[in-house]
């Protein structure tokens, strides 16, 4: 690498790391990492706080994520964090590894549903996860996960996700009381749904915008609505604002 390229790469880090820091509200982070997805090749991510041994689902230590939810719901009714091979490094490395979706699942069983799941993710494209352990400044450990079809990424592209990643954990951190008891996690159709509504849109306008239909727009809203145990979808923005989930 040559000085000047350094020079750009020191630039480049400093920018996201200026970036990231700037970033308000949960939303605004699921926004940023689409964009460096797109910029690597890939098209999913989660970032979690690292599962305990005792743990049945995944959902419920997710920060953010973009993972469809039919794939997150029958990851959590498998109980598939007991069996996953990435969970199990996880806890074992700070070091960033890459696993192969299908080769991940075999390990896990030879039960049929695996194969169900395997083929549910499969279609979506989740074919490698690249995996990078991160902890916040109180030593709480937790993962960043960016996936999608792209298997070999270049070494300067992985030292840019790590040095994200890092920076997305802390950030998140910083937010929202992130790893307090009693957290509430928004989808990104839950706060999109909810933004909207902030914005004054209704339920059939929002179903327009966002390419949905009224009846599921009106799902979304009703599950926000009751995970911040408001009595209507007004009390249920301001509940979401004050608590920096929406903008």
């Amino acid at each position: 690498m040559t000085a000047d390229e350094k020079s750009s790469e020191e630039y480049q880090v400093n920018d996201d790391a200026a970036e990231i820091a700037g970033l308000a509200t949960q939303f605004d982070i699921v926004r940023y990492m689409r964009r460096r997805c797109e910029q690597y090749g890939l098209k999913y991510f989660i970032v979690f706080n690292l599962p305990g041994f005792e743990a049945e689902k995944l959902s419920a230590y997710s920060i953010v994520s973009n993972w469809p939810q039919e794939v997150l719901a029958k990851y959590d009714a498998m109980r598939m964090v007991r069996h996953s091979a990435g969970i199990r490094k996880l806890r074992l490395t700070t070091v960033p590894f890459s696993y192969d979706m299908r080769d991940w699942l075999g390990e896990a069983s030879t039960d049929p549903e695996f194969g169900d799941l395997l083929e549910m993710m499969t279609d979506h494209g989740m074919l490698v996860g690249h995996f990078f352990p991160v902890h916040d400044a109180l030593g709480n450990r937790g993962a960043v996960v960016w996936g999608g079809d792209n298997f070999a990424l270049k070494r300067e592209d992985r030292l840019m996700l790590q040095m994200i990643s890092v920076h997305l954990f802390n950030r998140l951190a910083e937010i929202g009381s992130a790893w307090k008891t009693g957290q509430v996690v928004l989808t990104e159709r839950e706060v999109q749904c909810l933004s909207w509504t902030a914005a004054g849109k209704t339920s059939l306008e929002i179903a327009e915008i966002l390419g949905l239909s009224e009846h599921t727009v009106n799902h979304y809203l009703n599950q926000v609505t009751r995970k911040l145990e408001a009595v209507n979808r007004t009390q249920a923005v301001v509940k979401a604002i004050r608590r920096g989930l929406i903008t």
